[in-house]
């Protein structure tokens, strides 16, 4: 991020869109129910990285990116985490509420300034102040955790997802930020991993198979008339728009503020499932935990602007 250029108005629009359109996606998984939650998690990654293959070759051809051995470990290693990301998080779905579930898979602020710490990263007292509001208002929202059981095992999964999305954001912000990939170069081979990784686990775990005539159990069951539909918006909401727009505005945003953005997954989340009709209607914890939410957002972002200008500041002294 060049710190001496006011943040375009652009990479806010593209967050707030990306925010949305993730927040849809537990939703949706939910009408999924009768497909397992890992092959369910590889349907759309295998569905979103068709969709971003066209647009990886055109950049491939309109760029002339250098692709050295450290690129290469850092794609894998942020193909690896949003395998584990979406493969707790989906797994998750099904062994606690949707509203805990993205509770915890969205805990990642509070992971984001301890790592922060311990790598001596020393964050502003506006950072850590909104990581705090931010998941607190989080907590509050889902005390009217609508329909469903809530279990250990199942909120302990959704944080496992919030620990691996936080290794997928600082890998983003390498080599979108620092190193200024392309978009597509760097969202389609991301994707294409973790889709691979999430249909042999499927495999392995849930017995998935290529046969396309039992189609809940197929590895390209997504393409029958039954969820072709459902999977299509995964890959362009939540995929195309969603992650690949967070991935797109790393190249201006550090991965704090975008993961306190995404902190509105549960708010949004929740009131788009009570929506389509699968979550209860929101009852007034959600409404008074909202403003909460957007304090910590405001908070962050004040924060993380105040230390890359003190920052810049010492750099330039030097």
């Amino acid at each position: 991020m060049d710190n001496s250029r006011a943040t375009p108005a652009q990479a806010w629009i593209i967050l707030s869109i990306a925010v949305l359109a993730v927040s849809s996606a537990g939703a949706i998984f939910k009408m999924m129910g009768d497909i397992s939650p890992i092959l369910r998690a590889s349907w759309r990654l295998q569905a979103t990285s068709l969709v971003l293959f066209p647009f990886f070759i055109w950049q491939m051809r309109k760029t002339d990116y250098s692709w050295d051995r450290s690129t290469l470990l850092i794609i894998l290693g942020s193909g690896v985490c949003l395998w584990i990301h979406f493969a707790s998080w989906v797994w998750s779905l099904d062994h606690t509420s949707l509203t805990h579930s993205l509770l915890f898979v969205t805990a990642h602020p509070l992971i984001i300034v301890s790592g922060m710490m311990l790598l001596r990263m020393t964050p502003h007292r506006w950072e850590i102040t909104g990581a705090i509001l931010g998941v607190f208002g989080a907590i509050i929202a889902v005390q009217d955790a609508g329909d469903g059981d809530v279990t250990l095992i199942g909120d302990s999964a959704a944080f496992l997802g919030a620990i691996a999305i936080v290794g997928y954001l600082a890998a983003g912000r390498v080599l979108r930020g620092d190193r200024q990939m392309p978009l597509f170069l760097y969202a389609f081979p991301v994707t294409a991993i973790a889709s691979i990784f999430l249909s042999l686990h499927a495999m392995f775990s849930e017995g998935a198979t290529f046969d396309i005539a039992v189609v809940n159990t197929s590895l390209l069951g997504w393409s029958d008339a039954a969820w072709i539909f459902l999977v299509t918006y995964l890959a362009l909401g939540p995929g195309l728009a969603g992650h690949t727009g967070i991935n797109a505005s790393l190249k201006w945003l550090p991965p704090l503020v975008i993961s306190v953005s995404v902190v509105f997954e549960p708010l949004l989340g929740g009131i788009l499932g009570w929506m389509i009709g699968v979550e209860s209607i929101p009852d007034m914890w959600t409404w008074i935990g909202g403003p909460f939410m957007i304090a910590g957002m405001a908070l962050a972002i004040i924060g993380t602007n105040h230390r890359l200008t003190q920052m810049q500041t010492v750099e330039a002294t030097e």
